[in-house]
């Protein structure tokens, strides 16, 4: 799976911007993708404590640029950049330039105005420190009213590696019909690119009818919308989930469902369900989980575990970038 992705870097070379450029962590994977050649990287810090941190530990970053904020030749283009972006709220360049000091809302900005391609951080901060900025600076793409999110989940088996994708597991708290939707197509588009035929199964305590609750009613609203919307993606809904996964079940209670019975992509009711369902799914079924993905931006911003090892890192750099 991420041969294919590193290949297709390798090819259309991508640069990807590490907000916490002095973290062991961010500066092993960072040794790691420099070494295999497919990425660019954009360390943000004071190269003197970047460098430390990296020989310190053995890293060799060579190749790496490093970027400090307060040294940056074109902050003041930067800094009115960002007051036209915010000017509806009327910030000043002296607010700007204290904003741009904070490395998330720099390294937001240099993939805003095209210096990067991507952005990952979050090893040191709260995935909200993360979503803030990409919210104000690159906004939803045009069509998207909401940011979301998805896990992609692998498991090896004799024929191959299982995958399935999940959303939204964690951003939006208790998502309309509408947001379902939206959360339904982003997550296919997703799955797409990590090779997978997305069969979308929108997830209920229902079957088709056999519930009755308020909750079965958002579900059912949701997946007749997002027919509607996605005429080219195999959805149904709504679906238990042994119904989505069992063919034997999906046989009983929906035998006509393209679906039912081979759903590889989910949409989950609320977060409360999407996030318990993954971490089942990993802990119980022995799938290795990627994520969050951040969906439904205009470029790809990723939000990092703060208990993230310097391999999650490497394998989300690799995800955020291919999104791009």
């Amino acid at each position: 799976m991420f041969n294919k992705m590193i290949e297709s870097l390798r090819q259309n070379s991508k640069k990807i911007v590490f907000t916490e450029g002095n973290d062991p962590r961010i500066l092993e994977a960072t040794a790691r993708i420099l070494k295999e050649g497919f990425l660019s990287v954009i360390l943000i810090g004071n190269p003197d404590e970047v460098n430390a941190v990296a020989n310190e530990n053995g890293f060799d970053i060579t190749g790496a640029e490093i970027i400090d904020p307060k040294n940056y030749d074109k902050f003041d283009e930067m800094v009115a950049a960002l007051c036209e972006l915010r000017k509806s709220k009327g910030m000043t360049p002296e607010e700007a330039a204290k904003t741009l000091a904070q490395a998330n809302y720099f390294g937001t900005m240099l993939v805003k105005m095209g210096f990067a391609d991507s952005l990952l951080g979050g090893a040191t901060y709260s995935t909200a420190d993360t979503v803030r900025p990409a919210l104000q600076l690159i906004k939803t793409k045009p069509g998207n009213k909401i940011v979301s999110s998805c896990f992609i989940l692998v498991r090896e088996t004799a024929e191959g590696n299982e995958m399935l994708a999940m959303g939204d597991c964690a951003i939006n708290l208790f998502p309309t019909d509408d947001e379902l939707v939206e959360i339904a197509g982003e997550t296919a588009n997703c799955a797409k690119i990590f090779g997978m035929d997305p069969k979308v199964a929108f997830l209920s305590y229902s079957t088709l009818g056999s519930g009755k609750g308020e909750a079965v009613d958002k579900v059912r609203s949701a997946a007749a919308k997002a027919k509607e919307r996605y005429p080219e993606l195999a959805i149904d809904g709504e679906l238990q989930f042994d119904a989505a996964v069992s063919p034997t079940v999906a046989k009983t209670k929906c035998p006509d469902s393209k679906v039912a019975g081979q759903a590889n992509t989910f949409v989950f009711p609320d977060i409360n369900a999407g996030n318990i369902g993954y971490k089942i799914a990993q802990r119980l079924g022995g799938f290795d989980a990627y994520g969050p993905i951040l969906l439904g931006l205009n470029a790809p911003i990723n939000d990092l575990s703060r208990g993230c090892n310097a391999d999650e890192v490497y394998f989300m750099a690799i995800i955020t970038a291919a999104l791009a």
